[in-house]
């Protein structure tokens, strides 16, 4: 066992294919081997500690799918996100990455070996573990595949592909095979298995408590019904968000999520009271000058003295509030040299922790209940309308019009996913996974569903050495 783990940590050294990329963070030690549940937590945290870097969800993947939509503008010049606001050939959603790979490749790790029988320990905390990796692994796949291809069904061309699937770890240099990238599908087939093997191994956890830093079921519950609403299994997406929040004890009337006056202040409480899943920082996680340089809070706030700035809410977001809605009160009017009239900016990354450092909230419970009400809009329009009337409600509004349905309905559900989660990294792909346009600064761009841009491009170096990778179309 020991051996095993001195190659798995050495192979990043004979390896330069980043889907195989295993370079382990700072959590992951030579001294630790995997003959002992111990081991394999480590190998859980540095999966975890993958998820947190600027390069994906510390940075990201919260700001960049809402600057390739409309939520978002620049405020400033730095060379950062430009290529992103104007939808520039190239400039999309990074995660083809060791970041990304080398997390998956932790859960595979752990998923194949730590039930032998040479692994000491307690068998419920490795069983736990376990449904860690299932749960990270179906995480890490699902925002491959949504940034990289098309969901089934709302194929362009027929262009079907996603990332390469791989299920085995990658610990020796022979294990380092060239594949080719599987269907969108077949990958979705493997993260509605991960799911359902987690569920019963993570156990529960209260909404925002901080058993909310791991996988629950709660969120693994959560993630699955997200999946089937890209996958446009409606039913299925309605029963498993049902499920979730039957588990969870929530109802129609708002349950588990905050009143109006607390919702702003939410963003600045670890954990977060409506997380079913978050990522939690700590100091040690960067240092002061990554915050600056990195951080949300420094790019979408405008904290003194050091904070960057160079991101604000645009227009058109801002436009979309309706009077009474706290969730405007996520930003903050302000000037910005340059810009005629007020920019805003961002109140829900707030650095409350200091040096710029927060938690992130993946998954909250607000989801829950639009993911039901897209679910239902067209065979339970009336379902639907409760589920929005039951969020608004807690967000400072009175209920929609009680006769809204169809494709009006739908817009409706749309627009308030736009504010609901502005800034938390899911207005591109509610766009994309529903074959919309992007339009955005009063319409001066416009980029068609049909677009090649819609898709991120797989990196050159990438292409160059594996003969079996296909690129996406137009790049």
């Amino acid at each position: 066992m020991i051996r095993k783990y001195v190659l798995y940590l050495g192979l990043v050294s004979v390896i330069s294919c980043t889907d195989l990329n295993t370079t382990p963070r700072q959590s992951l030690t030579p001294e630790v081997a995997f003959n002992d549940v111990s081991g394999y937590q480590s190998v859980a945290n540095s999966m975890y500690n993958r998820a947190t870097s600027f390069s994906y969800y510390g940075q990201t993947m919260m700001i960049a799918p809402e600057i390739l939509a409309d939520n978002l503008r620049l405020v400033a010049n730095t060379g950062r996100y430009q290529g992103e606001e104007s939808n520039g050939d190239r400039d999309h959603i990074a995660i083809w990455n060791g970041v990304v790979y080398g997390g998956i490749n932790d859960a595979n790790l752990i998923i194949e070996s730590i039930d032998d029988e040479s692994v000491s320990g307690d068998e419920q905390e490795k069983a736990f573990i376990k449904g860690d990796a299932y749960f990270m692994r179906a995480l890490f796949y699902f925002d491959l595949c949504r940034v990289y291809g098309y969901e089934p069904g709302r194929e362009v061309n027929g262009f079907n592909l996603g990332p390469i699937l791989r299920l085995t770890p990658t610990l020796v240099a022979s294990d380092a095979d060239f594949r080719s990238r599987s269907t969108v599908e077949e990958v979705y087939q493997q993260i509605e298995s991960d799911l359902l093997e987690a569920i019963p191994l993570v156990g529960a956890v209260p909404i925002g408590s901080e058993g909310v830093y791991y996988a629950n079921a709660g969120a693994a519950l959560t993630l699955l019904a997200r999946l089937y609403l890209y996958w446009n299994r409606m039913e299925d997406a309605e029963a498993a968000a049902t499920s979730a929040m039957d588990f969870l004890g929530l109802r129609t009337n708002g349950d588990g999520l905050l009143e109006s006056g607390q919702y702003v202040q939410g963003f600045s409480r670890a954990p977060h009271p409506e997380s079913l899943f978050e990522l939690e920082l700590r100091q040690v996680d960067w240092s002061s000058v990554d915050g600056v340089n990195n951080s949300l809070n420094s790019l979408v706030a405008d904290n003194e003295p050091a904070a960057q700035f160079i991101i604000g809410a645009s227009n058109e977001l801002m436009s979309a509030y309706e009077q009474g809605d706290v969730r405007r009160d996520c930003w903050r009017e302000t000037t910005r040299e340059g810009i005629e009239g007020p920019v805003y900016a961002s109140r829900k990354w707030t650095g409350y922790k200091g040096d710029f450092l927060e938690n992130i909230p993946v998954i909250r419970a607000a989801e829950l209940y639009l993911i039901r009400a897209e679910a239902r809009y067209q065979n339970n329009p009336s379902g639907a309308r409760e589920d929005i009337n039951a969020l608004r409600s807690k967000r400072g509004l009175g209920p929609i019009d009680n006769v809204l349905s169809g494709e009006a309905l739908l817009n409706r559900i749309l627009l308030e996913r736009r504010l609901e989660f502005a800034l938390e990294g899911h207005r591109f792909f509610d766009l994309k996974r529903n074959g919309r346009d992007i339009s955005k600064h009063g319409e001066f761009l416009e980029v068609p569903y049909t677009d090649y841009r819609v898709l991120g491009n797989l990196p050159l170096a990438q292409i160059q050495l594996n003969e079996n990778l296909e690129q996406n179309p137009g790049y």
